[in-house]
């Protein structure tokens, strides 16, 4: 899901945003600066994980960090990169919850059976045009132009140019193919490793 997440960002032509940052950017956005503790609670993460993924942010030029009231603590904010396409991250939000919502049903049935019909409903139709579908509805998307085209590869001509490439061995018939005589030659995985991967699991190499 979240590749198809990703592909709304490209279509928006926004570079260098992983849908991983997009929480903590909406609650700096609703909340204004925090330090790295405060933001850590907001988003229910560990102390150390919300301070690599704010480092991250940084470096792609989404958040700012300044001193705190002492030197062992940072503030972060958003940058004005940021603050431009704030909208539309809540936008991309509200889709993503109301597509994670349809695929669902809205029912409450069993966890195992929730895995099978959520790709089911992907096959049918990707999570990308679910959202697509909500995002072109969003008001928040107003002023926003997604370019939605993709590249199609001529199948017929790809497959044309190789018509004149010398056949692999797996591309002849069976019939075709030289039989190997005499002893196979040794593998290049110790007997021991083969042994470990046939029988109960146990490191060997």
């Amino acid at each position: 899901m979240d590749a198809d997440i990703a592909k709304v960002y490209a279509e928006a032509r926004i570079d260098g945003l992983k849908p991983s940052f997009v929480l903590e950017l909406l609650r700096l956005h609703a909340s204004g600066p925090m330090t790295i503790t405060e933001l850590a609670r907001s988003v229910q993460r560990t102390h150390s994980g919300t301070s690599q993924k704010v480092a991250a942010m940084r470096a792609a030029g989404w958040v700012r960090t300044t001193a705190g009231a002492d030197a062992r603590t940072k503030r972060v904010a958003l940058t004005a990169k940021a603050a431009r396409i704030v909208g539309l991250l809540a936008a991309e939000w509200r889709a993503t919850e109301a597509a994670t919502a349809e695929i669902r049903g809205g029912d409450p049935y069993p966890l195992s059976q929730v895995v099978t019909d959520i790709e089911a409903a992907l096959r049918r139709k990707s999570f990308h045009d679910r959202i697509a579908e909500k995002l072109a509805r969003d008001p928040g998307m107003a002023g926003w132009r997604v370019n939605r085209a993709r590249p199609v590869r001529d199948t017929a001509a790809w497959r044309g140019a190789g018509q004149g490439r010398p056949r692999r061995s797996r591309d002849r018939p069976a019939s075709d193919r030289p039989r190997r005589t005499g002893p196979r030659p040794a593998q290049g995985t110790p007997p021991s490793c083969r042994a470990a991967v046939r029988g109960p699991a146990a490191a060997c190499c």
